[in-house]
């Protein structure tokens, strides 16, 4: 499409949104108005969200909302002389108008996503030298172990990259500590790793003290060694094969490149998915940052290193001494400061590596404060708005990634304000019930459907709110801390791989079990003002319906923080791959149907003598990856079935040499593209009304499961939705 197209397209985009946001204030013409958008916005579903469509999507929300932030500003405050009435409802106002401000800000970002591209060649023989980063702090050997394996696997010239173990759990402060017992610990880990990076022919480096953490141990690998790019997995980030050449050509092509940044994919799901039994069915929490966000962020020059799962040019990082280390997001920081100095960075959107999520709500909580707190730290100390070197594009990308962690602070006020009314009589709002339905109904209807038509395929709806609800318990005063003071948050390490053994309460549960209660008070208060209030009836009703649709999303908060047991750390993916089958010397044909972190599923056909001699030790052979000096894998057979006369054996790994460990990540990561077609399984639009009804039919079962968890009526909670729910309470 040519330029005088795009022009001629803006100019009717621009008067469309200036005639909608213009018209007569009228509550008749507004909710006529405010119906004909909606159902432009429905129609224009029948199109990708893409081209004129997204652009004429995109419009009519803009005006929609520019309509209800005029009435809201000027219709709706208490007189200013009113204090006890003023204060809160310019503290509702203020939270309204950042999430219209945030709202602005990403449409901005996603109004034209960069769509995938090829991956450039690179030429034999001009492969840049690599240096491979694995920092780790308190993660076990066998999770190390598949990793390096994997790294030390990838399809590169072998004499072209070298792998590093940063090991900050072995460090001499460590070693030499007081604590005998922890200094011992740390000695033996340091000997493991040691012996199992020489097993794999990685190189194992520590340093002398934990200083700077992450950053500081980044920095402290690259200090020893000379690649010309740097490669940064996590400890449980496992890279497919093909990771290099997916990434590597981009530096050849682009000599000012400093970034390619690839998604984060995970093969576990996180707390709530697990909770709510929607990790197979539905996309995952962060699948619109890395399908969509960052697609943004590329188009305007904007993607930023994400910690993990990135190629970084040494060059550049020379400039900034390293990794950034004023804040405990070191990588959004060091982005953020290369792209200052005029670097510049790519987005890669196909899954490379595949990782773990926290598995407890604990853990999940600790990460994503750390990312808040680390956010914080980045506006405070390095401003982008104003921040010299970028784009203003670049300046308005960063703003919207670091203000959305500010999230907890509107939210805690949606949550309260109904609250203000209903038990306090406050007036926080001025507005009748049919000027409530004509402008905040319409304005969250047309909110609602454009989510839905330009992220739908990535976030189901409801969803965002339940996630950035669960958080800001606790966001909340992690975020107010920073405020305070800057420079007090230190980098915790996430746990990963944990397991929960039984059914429990999280133990930083109870917070919202005590929100639900109040909830609930507010619901009766609702229905006793109605009948005590009736000249007030309209706007109670409105107030109670806020309040009760906080409840539903507090009551599947409940089921989340109602953890299941689960021992398994990453679910399984299915794959179809030829193999043998090793017993007690007799080998014969074998298919793997799936496997995981922890084992595989074998399907085969046993002869009489095999059968005979099937116990709990089996080999599976299979063909070796490059450079691996053994291909078999010896398994402990957990289970026996029957499939159609087929035999199928439930494995456990029982891996004890390097090369064991390389099996299993050629078993696991090799293929990519399994986990692009798994993500595309999950990716599939619902629309506002079937997901609406989907969300509150799981709420529903999740408030009684969560109830159930405090008042031991669990087996009630089955008997009340054994159809509905089948699988979803499953231990």
């Amino acid at each position: 499409m040519n330029r005088s197209w795009l022009t001629g397209i803006w100019v009717i985009l621009v008067a469309l949104v200036a005639f909608i946001v213009t018209l007569p204030v009228n509550l008749q013409a507004q909710l006529v108005t405010g119906c004909i958008v909606i159902l432009l916005i429905v129609f224009l579903r029948m199109f990708a969200p893409e081209g004129v469509p997204r652009m004429v999507a995109l419009a009519l929300g803009v005006a929609m909302v520019s309509r209800y932030v005029y009435w809201r500003t000027t219709s709706t405050l208490p007189p200013v002389e009113e204090l006890t009435n003023f204060i809160p409802a310019l503290l509702l106002y203020i939270a309204e108008m950042y999430s219209v401000a945030l709202m602005a800000l990403s449409l901005f970002v996603v109004s034209a996503p960069r769509p995938p591209r090829p991956a450039p060649a690179i030429a034999p023989g001009s492969e840049p030298t690599v240096d491979i980063f694995v920092p780790s702090y308190n993660e076990d050997a066998p999770l190390l172990a598949t990793t390096l394996a994997a790294a030390t696997s990838m399809d590169y010239p072998r004499d072209r990259f070298t792998v590093w173990l940063l090991d900050d759990g072995g460090t001499d402060e460590k070693c030499e500590q007081h604590d005998l017992a922890a200094a011992r610990a740390a000695q033996e880990r340091r000997e493991t790793l040691s012996r199992l990076c020489a097993e794999l022919g990685v190189n194992y480096l520590t340093r002398p003290r934990n200083e700077f953490a992450k950053a500081g141990n980044l920095n402290f690998g690259l200090a020893h060694s000379s690649g010309e790019l740097v490669v940064v997995f996590d400890a449980d980030h496992a890279p497919a094969r093909s990771f290099l050449r997916e990434t590597v050509g981009y530096f050849n092509e682009d000599p000012r490149l400093f970034l390619v940044q690839t998604p984060h994919f995970f093969i576990n799901p996180d707390p709530v998915e697990r909770s709510l039994n929607t990790w197979k069915r539905m996309p995952s929490e962060n699948e619109m940052f890395y399908g969509v966000i960052q697609r943004g962020l590329d188009r305007w020059g904007g993607a930023f290193f994400c910690g993990s799962a990135a190629v970084l040019r040494r060059d550049a990082l020379r400039e900034t001494d390293g990794f950034a280390h004023s804040s405990i997001t070191e990588d959004c920081e060091t982005a953020l400061t290369l792209h200052a100095r005029g670097w510049r960075s790519v987005y890669v959107d196909t899954p490379l590596i595949a990782g773990l999520q926290p598995e407890t709500f604990a853990s999940f909580i600790g990460q994503r404060s750390r990312w808040a707190q680390g956010m914080y730290q980045i506006l405070r100390f390095h401003f982008p708005l104003f921040r010299s070197g970028l784009t203003m594009a670049q300046r308005i990308c960063y703003m919207s990634s670091i203000l959305f962690w500010f999230f907890p602070l509107s939210r805690a006020i949606f949550l309260i304000s109904p609250f203000c009314y209903l038990f306090f009589s406050l007036e926080i709002f001025n507005g009748s019930g049919a000027e409530f339905i004509a402008y905040t109904a319409v304005y969250l209807l047309t909110n609602l459907f454009i989510q839905s038509y330009l992220f739908g395929k990535y976030r189901w709806p409801w969803f965002s709110e339940l996630y950035e609800y669960i958080q800001t318990v606790y966001l909340l005063p992690a975020l107010l801390s920073v405020m305070i003071d800057p420079k007090k948050p230190t980098f915790r390490v996430t746990s990963k791989g944990e397991t929960i053994d039984e059914n429990r309460i999280s133990e930083i549960g109870i917070p919202f079990f005590i929100i639900f209660i109040i909830q609930i008070a507010a619901v009766f208060v609702t229905f006793w003002r109605i009948a005590t209030e009736p000249y007030s009836a309209d706007i109670t009703i409105v107030v109670g319906t806020w309040n009760l649709l906080n409840l539903v999303i507090s009551g599947c908060a409940l089921g989340v923080v109602s953890e299941k047991a689960a021992k398994r750390h990453s679910q399984r993916m299915t794959i179809s791959r030829r193999c043998s089958l090793l017993i007690d010397g007799v080998e014969v044909p074998a298919v793997i149907d799936d496997v995981s972190m922890g084992g595989v599923r074998v399907r085969t056909e046993l002869p009489p003598e095999a059968k005979a001699r099937l116990g709990m030790h089996a080999v599976v052979r299979l063909p070796p990856p490059d450079e691996c000096i053994s291909d078999t894998l010896p398994v402990l057979v957990r289970n026996i079935s029957f499939d159609e006369n087929v035999l199928v054996l439930g494995a456990q790994f029982n891996a004890r040499t390097a090369a064991h460990y390389q099996l299993i990540a050629d078993l696991i990561f090799a293929d990519a593209d399994e986990w692009k077609k798994f993500q595309q399984g999950r990716r599939k639009n619902p629309g506002v009304l079937k997901g609406t009804v989907w969300f509150v039919l799981i709420a529903g079962y999740q408030t009684l499961r969560g109830l159930a968890y405090v008042t031991l009526l669990e087996r009630l909670t089955r008997r009340l939705a054994p159809g509905l729910f089948a699988g979803a309470h499953g231990r």
